[in-house]
């Protein structure tokens, strides 16, 4: 019995449980399942017979490492700072890792001990990064199959909440980590537009004057932020003369406004600490809006408000607590999935390309909305792509060595094929 060893089951992390279990019984499979909580994880196995929970602190190396030795692939859902810790094990006992983070600079210090080792690492296999890579490359490769040359290529996606469960003014909830939006875009962009390359700060980067339309959605009209650092695809996708490139988030237009004047007002902030026991979400924002001489009577948002910038009753109780950190409460708080609400993940690849001295148009299209609040879409475009390409390993399908992302045919054909099946299917419109 082939032993598969899922290390993270947190908001992501449903879908993917759910398929690894529904293919255990007919691959003959053990999933194993680690977890600081593990009722967490019992909760999402419901106790299948083919699941085994585990309480783990992912730092307790003498836990954490005869899983890893016993496994035959490594899938991680941690947080991606924590990827190393994993990495690194899985190097010591020649394991396949999967997981659906960017391959930083600490996973690429790996290559030549992973090739060394002869095993596989396949990062920026989820959404975004992961789906958007490998539903572009295939257009991309058709284009120059065919004898096109790209001239600009813009990917944009966004984790929304769906229409029917949309009621606040951020039109906004939150379906993956609430850190990574706390810090979303704090590092800036970096992007090339009209053949010059663009660098914007944090403090500009939430413009919510630049919009784009996605025609198979109820509101359709969006508004976007570039992702860190664009040009660092363009080799990756081999477009080395396009002469436009950006990847970018998309939030609908309340949200960029919102987000503006929370970074204004410094809320990002992780540097200045506040003890926040017993105190109130409205007592917190007083003193930072002193401390930061704020003036009282500074116009707020209606999206900074429904924060709890009034809020006289929601304690805290973190401790001492960063700006950041009460942020990423009141978020958790007010802006969390409640029970029958649902999600909806957008992407739109936007392609310009030169055929036969002729410019041609694409646009291709997803849109995913997710079951409840638990079976979400961002659960299903993250863990599916994850469950697959695991599959496909055991299988033997894929026997690539190295550090790897999703660019690759004998990887994005069928993982793409698959997902259809799951409902996770791009529209094509071309002009």
């Amino acid at each position: 019995m082939k032993n598969i060893l899922l290390f993270g089951a947190g908001k992501s992390a449903s879908s993917l449980i759910d398929y690894l279990l529904k293919e255990s019984s007919t691959n003959h499979w053990l999933v194993t399942i680690a977890d600081v909580n593990k009722d967490v994880i019992d909760a999402k196995t419901k106790l299948h017979k083919n699941a085994r929970s585990i309480a783990l602190d992912i730092n307790d190396s003498n836990k954490r490492q005869p899983l890893i030795e016993l496994a035959d692939i490594v899938i991680s859902m941690m947080p991606p700072a924590l990827h190393i810790l994993i990495a690194k094990d899985c190097i010591q006992f020649s394991k396949n890792l999967l997981t659906a983070s960017y391959a930083d600079e600490s996973i690429k210090s790996l290559e030549s001990a992973v090739k060394e080792k002869g095993i596989l690492f396949l990062c920026e296999m989820g959404l975004d990064p992961g789906i958007d890579h490998m539903s572009a490359m295939q257009i991309l490769d058709q284009i120059k199959a065919n004898g096109g040359t790209v001239i600009s290529f813009k990917s944009h996606c966004g984790g929304l909440v769906a229409p029917e469960s949309d009621n606040n003014p951020w039109h906004y909830k939150i379906s993956w980590n609430p850190r990574n939006v706390v810090l979303a875009g704090k590092s800036g962009a970096v992007y090339k537009m009209d053949g010059q390359v663009v660098t914007e700060t944090y403090e500009h980067l939430f413009d919510p004057s630049r919009k784009v339309t996605v025609e198979n959605t109820t509101k359709e009209i969006y508004s976007f932020y570039p992702n860190r650092n664009s040009l660092s695809y363009i080799d990756v996708y081999q477009l080395e003369n396009v002469e436009t490139f950006i990847r970018t988030t998309l939030r609908y237009p309340a949200f960029m406004n919102g987000w503006k004047q929370v970074i204004d007002l410094h809320l990002t902030n992780e540097v200045h600490q506040y003890q926040t026991d017993g105190k109130t979400l409205e007592a917190f924002f007083a003193e930072h809006f002193k401390k930061f001489n704020i003036p009282a009577d500074q116009p707020l948002s209606a999206e900074l408000l429904y924060l709890g910038v009034n809020d006289s009753k929601t304690l805290i109780n973190k401790g001492l607590c960063s700006a950041a950190d009460v942020l990423q409460f009141a978020l958790e708080n007010k802006l969390a999935l409640q029970p029958g609400d649902k999600d909806m993940i957008v992407m739109l690849h936007e392609i310009d390309y030169v055929l036969n001295n002729t410019t041609h148009h694409i646009d291709s299209s997803l849109v995913v909305k997710g079951d409840d609040h638990i079976h979400t879409a961002m659960a299903k475009t993250v863990g599916l792509p994850l469950g697959i390409a695991a599959k496909m390993i055991l299988h033997g399908k894929i026997n690539l060595t190295g550090i790897h992302i999703p660019i690759i045919k004998e990887i994005y054909d069928p993982v793409l094929h698959e997902l259809k099946e799951w409902g996770i299917n791009f529209i094509e419109k071309k002009d």
